[in-house]
């Protein structure tokens, strides 16, 4: 029992510190999206939409910290929950936008020609809204599961739950069947990018940063198999201790992900006055591309 207070101070410190870093990377990111970047790249879009999704986590993560710190909550049970889902919410939107990202590469690189009707800005939003609304319709009888399985169930405490009510089982099922899903798209998407890059090296076309491109699948990689999936694997274990310090370790998730929209546009910090140019850094030149997979369709 004495060990609870030292372990809440150090959630307190952890979430704190992803606080004060987060926040203005975030902030600062979802600016630079916005005001120079906008609407000119499908990436851009998915962008924009994973680093609201981060910021969101950000900001409510200060809630987290009052708690752990004061072990009190005095602003109810809708609060905790939306808190809550809040954190549930960037875990999924996280891991969709970035495997967005990801596939939107793999159709540049992979099939630049035969993509192109369907990398464009209106199709990206489109997707964006759909996950938004998953996101929403998923949420729905997990708030309500949360809110009615509250640790006492009273407004004293928040962001505890007992071992067995860790979440509804199947949306824990449904969320590790995504997350796998979308790790499995992110290594073949992976594997596609660098066979690609491999053919056109060995047929002599020039590739600009062919290491900086597969830069940004590694990053995803690295992203899904140390922030989501070891929350995910916790949460069907049910270990309330591994499931808390896997909490703590997917929230560095979101100071991470400012790293893949800098190494991801062309730019990052400059202003595009051309809205026809690609946005995308690191990625093969035109030419070769269309050469390769003219040759590839021979």
């Amino acid at each position: 029992m004495k060990e609870e207070p030292i372990i809440n101070v150090a959630y307190a410190v952890v979430f704190g510190c992803i606080v004060v870093l987060g926040l203005p990377l975030n902030a600062v990111s979802l600016w630079i999206l916005i005001q120079r970047h906008r609407l000119k790249s499908p990436s851009a879009v998915f962008m924009i939409n994973l680093a609201l999704a981060d910021l969101l986590l950000v900001l409510s993560l200060p809630m987290r910290v009052y708690y752990y710190a004061t072990g009190t909550w005095s602003l109810g049970v809708f609060a905790c929950t939306s808190m809550t889902m809040l954190f549930h919410n960037n875990i999924r939107a996280s891991a969709i936008f970035i495997t967005f990202i990801g596939v939107d590469r793999l159709l540049a690189v992979v099939f630049p020609l035969r993509s192109r009707h369907l990398r464009n800005t209106t199709n990206s939003w489109k997707a964006c809204s759909l996950v938004w609304i998953f996101l929403l319709v998923v949420n729905t009888p997990e708030a309500v599961y949360f809110s009615r399985n509250m640790y006492n169930n009273n407004q004293t405490t928040c962001f505890v739950f007992p071992a067995d009510r860790t979440g509804p089982k199947t949306t824990i099922y449904m969320q590790a069947c995504l997350v796998l899903t979308l790790l499995s798209v992110n290594m073949f998407s992976t594997s596609m990018v660098s066979w690609k890059l491999h053919q056109l090296s060995t047929s002599g076309q020039m590739i600009d940063n062919k290491i900086n491109v597969m830069l940004i699948f590694a990053m995803n990689l690295v992203m899904f198999v140390i922030f989501f999936l070891p929350f995910t694997l916790a949460l069907i274990v049910s270990n309330v201790t591994t499931i808390y310090a896997t909490m703590c370790l997917a929230s560095l998730n979101c100071c991470f992900d400012p790293l893949l929209y800098y190494f991801s546009l062309d730019s990052f910090w400059k202003k595009e006055d051309n809205p026809g140019s690609s946005s995308l850094k690191l990625q093969v030149s035109k030419s070769d591309l269309r050469a390769g997979e003219t040759s590839g369709m021979k």
